[in-house]
């Protein structure tokens, strides 16, 4: 595959290759990926719980109806 990143991220490369933090510019953008894919893993699961909290304070106010388990199962007939 080949990509053209442009000068900007060419010299970022350069960079990271010079400090020793990659061997090639191969390496540098893997890395760059799964550090990418990380941080979107990190925001999704900080919106997951920020999600649930907002859920919980809905519950806790009495906003939001709750079930018991066994009002659960005699519904679905269990």
């Amino acid at each position: 595959m080949n990509i053209n990143l442009g000068a900007p991220s060419e010299s970022i490369l350069a960079r990271l290759i010079e400090r020793e933090y990659a061997g090639n510019q191969t390496e540098a953008i893997r890395q760059a990926l799964v550090a990418y894919e990380n941080q979107i893993e990190e925001e999704e699961m900080e919106l997951v719980h920020k999600a649930v909290e907002m859920q919980m304070q809905e519950i806790k106010s009495g906003k939001a109806k709750t079930q018991s388990w066994d009002e659960v199962k005699k519904e679905l007939g269990l």
